[in-house]
């Protein structure tokens, strides 16, 4: 017997068939000996379409009381899906975040989760019930309702299964595991039976959305095994875990991308102290996140161009901002383009294999691909290029580390060098 905690995405529970079979397979589980707790999304959609009523009602919502309105999506899932279950014989109790006792900060929209009061859970379950608990939820301590934000559903699984000291987490989707590259992208792209935490979470930091960031985060501090699967096959999914010595023998192991970033650059900025501080405290303070920094020199002794990325829906905001700051300081001027795409490459086998950026620039140039900006970590290297290029960057580099293969016969950079 296990303890198994399970999550289902809204397109895995979009109708009521989808709920029957959803309920299906997990009576069948719950047949074979395992303890379940089951998280459910709200049905595919039924978000968008509670987001479009909020602003139906008015063009700011109120931050607490689209919370409210939002989690009742989910609460539609677990109950449908509990009656499912019931039909067919078993027990099964449905729990909204409040009632699970999932604890969250004060912050409407896109609360991250304190703790978790797991007493609530664990009776249902001594008790034999299938636990049905809603995603994407939990309260504050003052008792308001709060939402994860898009995608909370996967951090509330992994959350839970690390609180309950369970056996494992299973997240079931519309894809059958994680991929080296996007298969809406590249029909190459091969389906990974194991990648390690560090690099899922470069993968969902870099525009992958297989898993929410956060959710990969609790399963590498808490060392939870999160296995990403299909809700439509019995395909064994993809393994997400600690790193190991065979996946350290694959260089890389995907290639990511996002479109939805855009370049900011101010020109002719005073190289001294305390001007990095003028020019990215403003950008700070007004909630805006800074990701790629580049400063390079001028044409004009003693000052410095310093170039950055930011997410492209606050584009036109940082370039006011950066423009008031600018003439603060007494920089040149400022410019930008929103039409940029960032393409990585990530592998935990990257901190031991040399030669690794260069085929990555060799690839992107034999296709005419300019490099904007580059930024690099152990087991990263991201490149800023055109938006325009992104599928053919996409492409290339994943034939130049060859990623169609079995990763056990993966390219060897340095061997080749």
């Amino acid at each position: 017997m296990a303890l198994v905690v399970q999550k289902y995405g809204g397109t895995s529970v979009a109708n009521v068939e989808r709920i029957r079979s959803v309920a299906r397979r997990v009576v069948e589980r719950k047949k074979a000996g395992d303890d379940l707790v089951v998280v459910l999304s709200a049905r595919a959609g039924d978000t968008d379409r509670l987001i479009a009523l909020a602003l139906e009602m008015s063009p700011h919502p109120d931050p607490r009381e689209l919370d409210v309105l939002l989690a009742t999506g989910e609460q539609v899932t677990i109950a449908l899906f509990s009656m499912a279950v019931k039909d067919m014989g078993f027990e099964a109790v449905s729990m909204t975040g409040y009632q699970a006792g999932i604890i969250t900060d004060h912050q409407y929209g896109h609360a991250r989760i304190s703790w978790i009061e797991t007493v609530p859970v664990t009776e249902k379950l001594r008790e034999g019930k299938i636990v049905v608990v809603a995603g994407f939820q939990g309260y504050d301590d003052e008792g308001n309702i709060t939402t994860l934000g898009r995608g909370g559903s996967d951090t509330t699984a992994v959350a839970l299964a690390a609180a309950l000291k369970a056996d494992a987490c299973e997240i079931y989707t519309d894809v059958e595991g994680v991929y080296t590259t996007d298969p809406n992208v590249y029909h190459k792209a091969r389906k990974l039976r194991r990648i390690s935490y560090e690099e899922m979470l470069e993968m969902a930091s870099m525009g992958a959305k297989v898993l929410h960031i956060r959710s990969v985060e609790f399963g590498m501090k808490y060392n939870v095994p999160i296995w990403v699967r299909s809700s439509f096959t019995e395909d064994p999914g993809t393994l997400v875990t600690q790193e190991d010595a065979d996946m350290e023998r694959v260089v890389v192991s995907g290639i990511t991308y996002s479109k939805k970033e855009a370049r900011v650059t101010v020109t002719d900025v005073p190289d001294v102290p305390g001007m990095a501080f003028k020019l990215f405290h403003p950008i700070a303070e007004a909630g805006i996140n800074v990701d790629m920094i580049i400063q390079g020199s001028s044409a004009v002794p003693g000052r410095a161009n310093i170039s950055f990325t930011v997410p492209k829906a606050d584009y036109e905001k940082t370039l006011a901002l950066a423009e008031k700051v600018s003439g603060e300081i007494g920089a040149g001027y400022v410019h930008g383009n929103p039409n940029i795409a960032k393409v990585s490459i990530i592998g935990v086998g990257m901190r031991s294999h040399t030669g690794v950026a260069s085929v990555m620039f060799n690839a992107l140039a034999k296709e005419n691909i300019n490099i904007h900006m580059i930024s690099t970590s152990e087991i990263k290297i991201s490149c800023v290029i055109d938006e325009k290029y992104t599928e053919l960057a996409v492409r290339v580099l994943h034939d130049a580390f060859e990623l169609h293969k079995d990763p056990c016969n993966g390219i060897r950079v340095a061997e080749e060098r």
